[in-house]
């Protein structure tokens, strides 16, 4: 079966797309400023240490030391913060852009106007958690809210910029029919894959990354000391400081050990979903299927050396931006299937 036939993209397209390829960098720098410890890198907000960008001349730094005597500048945190906090304010500039670009266009027949009406009520949501993640200084809770945030505003604007460019999948009966059979399976795939993520975001929050140092066990057993009530204890107490974690060995094993088995769980329903969809006649299935298990071979390529090198910082942020992009290949194909055409029943 060939690949769909092209179509002209919608009104605003290209600005969707370069949206969201900002929000990709948002996603990675958000990333990279977690996992250096820069989340407090300026301890007020929206400014730092009350700079617009952040103190760098001595007399700035002395005065933020003087204001802030707990919390004395380290510039190494402060940049990637206030970079971070600046593209982030451009992409809900940018959303905004497309909430008014599509508002022009809700008259227009199958116009996705509703989806960024409501990434812009995610971006302000966005705002107030990245705020909150400096107050309530990197809450746990917070954090990992903050970060799936991020993750959702990431794929919906790909799903938005994959209904604006309007291509479809030309299918026949039978194709039609498999595509319509694996719906179900498709939506559980992306709430596992979604729950991985969370799980991630739950382990970098709680700094139990290097909860287990070795792999395929941990303290060189197959299944340690846990204390899975403390480490999942959704309802902790707020502060003083998270910074570094707070819980106790025990708690960060366990969030450690039960992502490790998510990802097995992911890895297994997404290597039988992909043999379901090898069964569909159709060249753009098996691209999508292919992708898929690209992305989520590297994943779990990158989790592993994570472990094994003990966190090194670019292998940390790609790992973080793989299941970005394992989420998206998803919502690719799920927008390909909703999309498809549905094909002429011949009497």
């Amino acid at each position: 079966m060939a690949l769909p036939q092209s179509s002209q993209p919608r009104p605003g397209y290209r600005l969707a797309l370069f949206t969201t390829c900002l929000a990709a960098v948002v996603v990675m720098l958000g990333a990279f400023t977690r996992l250096s410890d820069a989340g407090l890198g300026c301890p007020d907000w929206p400014g730092c240490y009350g700079h617009l960008t952040w103190p760098k001349a001595v007399e700035d730094v002395a005065r933020a030391d003087a204001l802030y005597p707990h919390m004395p500048v380290d510039t190494d945190k402060t940049w990637p913060e206030m970079v971070h906090r600046y593209f982030a304010s451009s992409l809900g500039l940018l959303i905004i852009a497309l909430s008014v670009i599509a508002w022009r266009h809700r008259e227009t027949r199958d116009y996705p106007f509703r989806l960024p009406l409501f990434l812009l009520f995610l971006v302000v949501w966005q705002g107030l958690f990245g705020m909150w993640t400096v107050t309530l200084k990197l809450w746990p809770q917070v954090v990992t809210i903050h970060l799936l945030g991020g993750i959702s505003t990431f794929s919906l604007l790909w799903l938005f910029t994959l209904r604006l460019k309007n291509q479809r999948w030309q299918t026949d009966s039978v194709n039609w029919r498999q595509l319509q059979r694996l719906r179900p399976a498709l939506i559980i795939g992306l709430v596992v894959v979604f729950l991985q993520i969370a799980l991630g975001g739950w382990i970098s929050s709680n700094y139990a990354a290097v909860a287990c140092v070795d792999f395929p066990t941990c303290h060189g057993e197959w299944w340690p000391s846990m204390d899975l009530a403390q480490g999942f204890n959704v309802t902790q107490a707020i502060g003083p400081n998270y910074l570094g974690g707070l819980l106790e060995s025990d708690a960060r094993v366990a969030i450690h050990m039960v992502h490790r088995l998510g990802a097995l769980i992911t890895s297994v329903y997404l290597l039988a979903f992909s043999v379901f969809l090898f069964k569909v006649a159709h060249n753009g299935v098996h691209r999508m299927a292919v992708a898929i298990l690209a992305v989520l071979v590297v994943q779990v390529g990158l989790g592993i050396t994570n472990v094994l090198l003990v966190i090194p910082l670019p292998i940390a942020v790609l790992h973080n931006a793989g299941g970005a992009l394992l989420l998206a290949s998803l919502v690719t194909l799920g927008t390909k299937m909703w999309m498809a055409e549905k094909p002429v029943e011949q009497d």
